[in-house]
C-alpha cells in the first residue's frame, strides 16, 4: 500500500512527502454506554488509513483517494467545502483546526487504507485522525491528543452529518500496541490495560455478516430516550452509577421497555469493569463470558441485534469459542470473537459453511491485532 501511494504521489506531484497513519478500532466490550456517561473499552487495530503528505506553499489542498481513484482540489475557507464525501473529512479537519486558532496552509496528499468499510471499525475516524495528527506536526500547531480526537469528532458533526461520540477518534489517536483503553465517557479519564490474547493461547477475529438492516424510525434515539427517562426517575443525569437494586425499586414507575433498556446498560457498566479486572489476572475465560452476556443483553434487552448476528454468536457457543458478541451499535455488521488457538480453524470453517447455507453468503473473516494509533511512519 505504501509503495502504491508513493508511486501515485510521484506521478501527480513530482516529489516525495512524509507518511502518516492512523488505525481503525475494535471495542472489546462497552456498547451503548458512552451516551450514558459510562465506560468503553476500545483498542486500535492493525488495519490503517495511510497518507503521504507534503506542504505545497499555497492555500489549496490537492488530494487523491487511491482506493476510489478520485482527485479533489479545494481551498481552506468555509465556502470551499468539496462535494465528494471522502474529501469533506479532510476539509473538515482543516476547518476544525482553524476554528481552534491553528494556521493551516495548502498541502498535497495521496491516501489509501485497509480498514474494512461498513464493518464497524471506524475507517472515517482513522482518516480524520491521520490528517489531524499529520497537520498538527507539519504545521507545528502544538495541539494535544485529546483535542485532536475532538477535531475528528467535530468534523463528523459539522461536515459529515454524523453525531458520533468520542470513542472512535479517541481510539485512533491514543491507540497503543498490545493494550486496550478504558475510557470514562463522563470524565474523559482513561487507562491502558495490557491485552495480548496470543500470549494466553487465544486469537481475536471479527466475522462480518455483511448485513445492515434499515429500520423504520430512530432506533438509536429511541434507546437513548429510554435511558434518559429512567435516569430522570432515578434523579440522575445519566444511568452511570445506577444499581440493579435501584432499578428494581422504580420498576413500577417506568415502562417495561424502559426497564429492559436500563437493565442492559447497568449490567454493561459492570461487565466493562469485570473485564478490566479479569485482564489484570490473565483470566480470558471471564472476559469471554462477559462478551456473551453483552451479546444476549443487546439482543434480548436492548433489542439491537438481528437474526444473522444471533446466529453467529450461537455458532460460536456451539464451537466452544470463549467469547462472542455484536461489535458496534447493532442491527448488522460484525461479531467479535475470542477464540482458543486450537479451535480457531474449526470455528472459522463451521461459521462460514453454516452461515452460507442459511443466508446464501459467507461472513467475511477479519483477524485483528491490537496496534498503535496515529503516528508518523519512517
Amino acid at each position: 500500500m505504501k509503495q502504491r501511494i508513493a508511486e501515485k504521489f510521484q506521478t501527480l506531484f513530482h516529489t516525495e512527502g512524509d507518511f502518516y497513519a492512523s488505525a481503525g478500532r475494535i471495542n472489546l466490550i462497552g456498547e451503548h454506554t458512552d451516551y450514558n456517561g459510562g465506560f468503553v473499552f476500545p483498542g486500535a487495530i492493525d488495519k490503517i488509513m495511510l497518507a503521504e503528505i507534503k506542504l505545497n506553499g499555497t492555500a489549496k489542498v490537492r488530494a487523491f483517494a487511491l482506493d476510489l481513484d478520485e482527485y479533489c482540489e479545494f481551498g481552506l475557507n468555509e465556502e470551499d467545502a468539496p462535494a465528494q464525501a471522502w474529501a469533506r473529512y479532510i476539509f473538515g479537519v482543516c476547518r476544525e483546526i482553524q476554528k481552534r486558532g491553528g494556521v493551516v496552509g495548502g498541502f498535497d496528499t495521496v491516501f489509501a487504507g485497509d480498514v474494512p468499510l461498513g464493518a464497524g471499525m471506524s475507517s472515517s475516524a482513522a482518516l480524520e485522525s491521520t490528517f489531524a495528527n499529520a497537520l498538527n506536526e507539519l504545521f507545528n500547531l502544538g495541539i494535544d491528543k485529546f483535542e485532536l480526537a475532538r477535531i475528528g469528532q467535530s468534523t463528523e458533526h459539522n461536515y459529515c452529518g454524523v453525531k458520533c461520540g468520542i470513542m472512535d477518534q479517541f481510539a485512533s489517536i491514543f491507540g497503543k500496541a498490545g493494550h486496550l483503553m478504558r475510557l470514562d465517557c463522563r470524565s474523559m479519564e482513561f487507562e491502558y490495560f495490557p491485552f495480548d490474547p496470543e500470549q494466553y493461547g487465544y486469537k481475536l477475529v471479527l466475522l462480518n455478516s455483511c448485513v445492515k438492516h434499515e429500520l423504520v424510525g430512530s432506533p438509536y434515539n429511541d434507546r437513548r430516550a429510554s435511558c434518559e427517562r429512567v435516569a430522570k426517575v432515578l434523579g440522575q443525569d445519566f444511568l452511570r452509577g445506577a444499581t440493579m437494586d435501584q432499578l428494581e425499586a422504580i420498576k413500577d414507575q417506568i415502562s417495561e421497555e424502559d426497564y429492559l433498556r436500563a437493565r442492559y446498560v447497568i449490567g454493561e457498566e459492570k461487565r466493562v469493569l469485570d473485564v478490566c479486572e479479569a485482564l489484570g489476572k490473565g483470566d480470558y475465560e471471564t472476559v469471554g463470558a462477559r462478551m456473551y452476556e453483552t451479546h444476549w443483553g443487546m439482543s434480548k434487552d436492548y433489542e439491537v441485534s438481528c437474526e444473522e448476528l444471533d446466529f453467529l454468536a450461537t455458532v460460536a457457543q456451539e464451537c466452544g469459542v470463549t467469547g462472542s458478541r455484536i461489535m458496534g451499535g447493532g442491527f448488522g455488521g460484525c461479531t467479535i470473537n475470542l477464540v482458543k488457538a486450537e479451535l480457531y480453524d474449526a470455528f472459522i470453517e463451521k461459521a462460514k459453511a453454516s452461515f452460507a447455507e442459511k443466508y446464501g453468503h459467507e461472513p467475511v473473516v477479519i483477524p485483528v491485532v491490537i496496534s498503535d494509533g496515529a503516528r508518523r511512519l519512517a
